[in-house]
């Protein structure tokens, strides 16, 4: 597929994850982008991100985007025309201090991406409202627990281990609050 100023974000991602999969170089999508997947587009990124998982050299990575009409700026690589640019932040894949995060391969549009599964993104997105107090993060964590079936045991136990079990309770509260606001506005068309 030729990305053009119309690609989603799914589509930049795709077109990226699966270029980077046929040269052998395995990555998980994380940050805004997969937030943004898993919010079905409520939350918007303006970078993508992936972690690099295999031995990948820059110039590797540089040579596979290339065709894909991707140039490097610094740490980052730009597309003349897609509105999203795509950034390789250092690994391990982690949330908080949580390093045993199992990626999972999901088919999103055309294409198959590794990212991380809706409960690791909702927890990747509190991590940093719990520790940057990020309100926007917040958000998304909110948007993708109304749009997945996340676990919110397993949220609950890492929050926990983070010293955050307040600010867990502040989330369940939004998640609720914004439940209570689709209902009504669902009774009141």
């Amino acid at each position: 597929m030729s990305l053009t100023k119309r690609s989603s974000i799914s589509d930049v991602a795709g077109v990226v994850s699966e270029a980077l999969e046929r040269a052998g170089i395995r990555t998980v999508l994380s940050g805004g982008a997969c937030a943004s997947i898993h919010s079905q587009g409520a939350y918007q990124s303006v970078d993508i991100d992936f972690i690099v998982q295999s031995a990948a050299t820059r110039p590797a990575i540089e040579r596979t985007l290339a065709p894909e009409g991707f140039h490097r700026r610094g740490d980052q690589y730009f597309h003349d025309l897609a509105p999203y640019y795509i950034e390789f932040p250092p690994g391990p894949v982690a949330i908080g201090s949580d390093y045993s995060i199992a990626p999972i391969v999901q088919k999103v549009g055309a294409y198959h991406i590794r990212m991380l599964s809706a409960t690791d993104s909702c927890r990747d997105r509190l991590a940093a409202a719990f520790h940057w107090r990020d309100a926007a993060a917040l958000r998304a964590a909110v948007e993708i627990a109304l749009r997945n079936d996340v676990n919110f045991q397993t949220i609950k136990k890492w929050s926990e281990s983070e010293r955050s079990l307040d600010k867990y309770e502040a989330f369940l509260e939004e998640v609720e609050k914004s439940k209570r606001r689709r209902r009504a506005r669902g009774r009141t068309r």
